[in-house]
C-alpha cells in the first residue's frame, strides 16, 4: 500500500496532543469551581482546535490507490522516532474524541465530582487518545494505548459506583493485560519483519515501526497469519468483539457510571487500530481470514442480542448491546469493499455517538435515583423529558433509523455485506439489528415511560439543571446533524479509502 504525505507549516497535531495533557498537570494541581472552569476552557480550546484541523483538512486531495497523510511531522522524542500525520478518518475520530471530552467533563462537574482528581484523569486520557489518533507509527500507538488503559483503568476503580470494585477491576485488568501482551507481540513481530528484510537487502538489520516502512515490507504468509491473530485479538479485546467481550459487562455494571464507559466504547479505538495498521500492513492475512471473522461477528449479533433482553440491569444491558452491534461493524469492515469501509466507519463514529449518548443518559438518571435497575425505574419522562428524548434518539440512531447517521451507514453495511457473502449473512445482519430495536425500546419503555414499582420518595425530582439540558441537547443535536448531513462526513474521509480499496481489489464503491 503506498503512502504520500503534506507537511504543514504549524505544529496542528503537537497542539493537539499537548493541550489537554498540559490541562492535565494544572488540574493535578487545583480542585473545585477553579478546576470546574479551567477544565470547560480547556475542552472547549480542543475542540476548537479541532474543528481548525478540520477547515484546514484538504479533501480534495488524493490519487488512485494511493493514500494521502497531511499535518505530516516527525521528529526523535525520548529516544523514540515520532512521526505524526492524519487522513479524514483521523480527522472524523479526533473530532468525536474533542466533543465527548467535553460532554464528560460536564458530565464530572453536574456529578459534582471537581473536588477531586477525576478531570485530571480525563484530560489526560484526551491527550493519549489524540496521539493515537494522529500517529503512524505502530509502536507509538502500541505505547500510548497501554498508557491510555492503565488511566482509565484507575478511573474506573478510583470513581466506581460498586462498594467492592476489586472484582471488576481484576477482569478489566486480566483481559486488557492479554491485550497489551498481543499488541506489543505483533508489533515487535513486525519491526523484528522489517529488520530482517532490510538487513538482507542493505546489510544493516534497521528497526521500523513506521506504517509506511511496514506496510511495504513483505511477511510471509505463515507468519502474516500470527501477526495478524495476534494484533486482531489485541484490538479486538477493545472493540469489543465477540467473544473477547467477558470485561466489558461487568465494567458497565460496576465500574465509573458513565465517564469510563464512554471513553472505552465511544471512541472505537480498537477499530481505528484495525483500519490504520492491521489492514493496510497484513493485507493477505486479513483476506484469508475474513470469512471466519465474519462468522463470529454473525454469533455475536444474535448471542448479545438475546442476553441484552434478559438483562434487568440497565447499564448490563447497554453493554450487551455494544457487543451486538460490534457484530454488525465487523461485519461491514471485513467485507473489505469501499462500501464496506463507508458504512464501518460511519457505524463506528455513529455508535460512538449514540453508545456515548445512551451511557450520558443513563449516567443522569443514575444520579437521579441511585439506581440502574429497570424493576426499580419508570416514570422519568415526567421530570426528565429531555433525557429521554435524547435517549430515545439514541437508541434510534444505533438501530439506524432515518435522520440517524446510522441510516446510511447501515446501508452502506448491508449493500456490501450482500455483495460479497450473500444473502443468508445479510438477511440476518438486518435481523439482528431489529433485534436491537426491541432491547433498546424495552429499555427506553422501563426507565421512562411505565410507571415505577417502587418507593420513589428519595429520587431527585428537581428541575434539569443547565450541565444536563446542555448536554441533552448537545446529544441530541449532534446525532441528527451527522444523521441529515452525512455527506459532509462521507467527503471527509473519501480520499482515505483510496488507498484501502484498491489494496483489496476495488470491490464496491460509493455510489455504484
Amino acid at each position: 500500500m503506498q503512502f504520500t504525505e503534506i507537511v504543514f507549516p504549524y505544529p496542528m497535531l503537537e497542539a493537539l496532543q499537548l493541550l489537554p495533557f498540559l490541562a492535565a498537570l494544572v488540574l493535578w494541581k487545583i480542585r473545585n469551581t477553579p478546576a470546574a472552569i479551567f477544565a470547560i476552557i480547556a475542552t472547549v480550546a480542543e475542540m476548537i482546535l479541532a474543528i481548525f484541523l478540520y477547515q484546514n483538512f484538504d479533501m480534495e486531495i488524493g490519487s488512485a490507490g494511493v493514500s494521502t497523510m497531511q499535518f505530516a511531522n516527525k521528529a526523535s522524542l525520548l529516544g523514540l522516532p515520532y512521526h505524526a500525520a492524519v487522513d479524514g478518518i483521523s480527522v472524523l475520530f479526533i473530532l468525536l474524541t474533542a466533543l465527548l471530552m467535553m460532554l464528560a467533563v460536564l458530565f464530572v462537574i453536574f456529578r459534582k465530582l471537581h473536588s477531586t482528581g477525576i478531570l485530571a484523569t480525563i484530560l489526560l486520557i484526551q491527550a493519549l487518545l489524540m496521539s493515537q489518533f494522529v500517529t503512524v507509527n505502530l509502536l507509538w500507538f502500541v505505547m500510548m494505548s497501554i498508557l491510555e488503559i492503565i488511566a482509565v483503568g484507575y478511573l474506573l476503580y478510583r470513581w466506581a459506583t460498586y462498594i467492592d470494585p476489586e472484582p471488576m477491576i481484576f477482569s478489566y485488568a486480566k483481559f486488557m493485560t492479554i491485550s497489551i501482551v498481543l499488541m506489543l507481540l505483533g508489533t515487535f513481530m513486525l519491526g523484528w519483519n522489517f529488520s530482517d528484510h532490510h538487513l538482507h537487502s542493505t546489510g544493516v538489520g534497521l528497526w521500523s515501526f513506521d506504517l509506511y516502512d511496514l506496510a511495504n515490507t513483505p511477511v510471509e504468509p505463515a507468519i502474516a497469519t500470527f501477526i495478524f491473530f495476534t494484533l486482531f485479538y489485541g484490538f479486538g479485546i477493545r472493540v469489543p468483539l465477540f467473544p473477547l467481550h467477558g470485561w466489558l459487562p461487568i465494567t458497565m455494571q460496576h465500574g465509573n457510571v458513565s465517564v469510563a464507559p464512554v471513553i472505552l466504547l465511544g471512541l472505537k479505538v480498537g477499530i481505528f487500530g484495525l483500519l490504520r495498521f492491521v489492514f493496510p500492513i497484513l493485507p493477505e492475512a486479513v483476506i484469508e481470514w475474513h470469512k471466519m471473522v465474519v462468522v463470529f461477528a454473525m454469533i455475536g449479533i444474535f448471542y448479545a442480542a438475546v442476553l441484552a433482553m434478559r438483562q434487568s440491569n440497565l447499564r448490563r444491558l447497554m453493554a450487551y448491546g455494544v457487543i451486538s452491534h460490534t457484530g454488525l461493524l465487523t461485519i461491514g469492515l471485513f467485507t473489505l469493499s469501499r462500501n464496506g469501509f463507508e458504512g464501518g466507519i460511519m457505524l463506528a463514529i455513529n455508535f460512538g455517538l449514540a453508545i456515548s449518548g445512551l451511557m450520558f443518559m443513563t449516567g443522569l438518571v443514575w444520579e437521579r435515583t441511585n439506581t440502574a435497575v429497570m424493576a426499580r425505574l419508570g416514570g422519568m419522562f415526567e421530570y426528565l423529558p429531555l433525557v429521554g428524548i435524547a435517549f430515545l434518539i439514541a437508541g434510534l440512531a444505533i438501530v439506524g433509523m432515518p435522520g440517524t447517521p446510522g441510516f446510511d451507514a447501515v446501508h452502506f453495511v448491508l449493500e456490501a455485506s450482500i455483495a460479497e457473502f450473500g444473502a443468508l449473512i445479510t438477511i440476518a445482519a438486518a435481523l439482528g439489528n431489529v433485534t436491537a430495536a426491541g432491547f433498546l425500546l424495552f429499555a427506553f419503555q422501563k426507565a421512562f415511560l411505565s410507571e415505577p414499582q417502587c418507593d420513589t420518595s428519595r429520587w431527585d425530582k428537581s428541575p434539569a439543571r443547565l450541565t444536563e439540558r446542555v448536554m441533552t441537547l448537545t446529544v441530541i443535536v449532534v446525532i441528527l446533524g451527522m444523521g441529515f448531513f452525512s455527506n459532509l462526513w462521507l467527503d471527509l474521509f473519501d480520499h482515505a479509502l483510496d488507498g484501502l480499496s484498491a489494496l483489496f481489489g476495488n470491490r464496491g464503491g460509493h455510489g455504484q
